[in-house]
């Protein structure tokens, strides 16, 4: 796989950003992810999974940040 390759879609650029905010934002969806999953994370399953797990490493980072401030300005 070639790096120009790499998200050349909308596709594989929607699916990412799909997995990344749902882990990120921490409530619950509107509408629950099927069983079945819909036609672009189908098709592009692997950006999902990337999406959702720099997402988790970014949440871990925020919430480190935080945990940092906090204890700057508690203690």
């Amino acid at each position: 796989m070639s790096m120009s390759t790499l998200f050349s879609t909308p596709a594989e650029r929607h699916v990412f950003v799909v997995g990344f905010f749902e882990v990120l934002c921490p409530w619950k969806p509107r509408v629950p992810m099927p069983e079945r999953y819909p036609f672009p994370i189908k098709n592009e399953y692997h950006y999902y999974l990337a999406g959702r797990g720099t997402g988790f490493i970014a949440l871990l980072c925020v919430l480190i940040v935080v945990a940092l401030i906090l204890k700057e300005v508690l203690l």
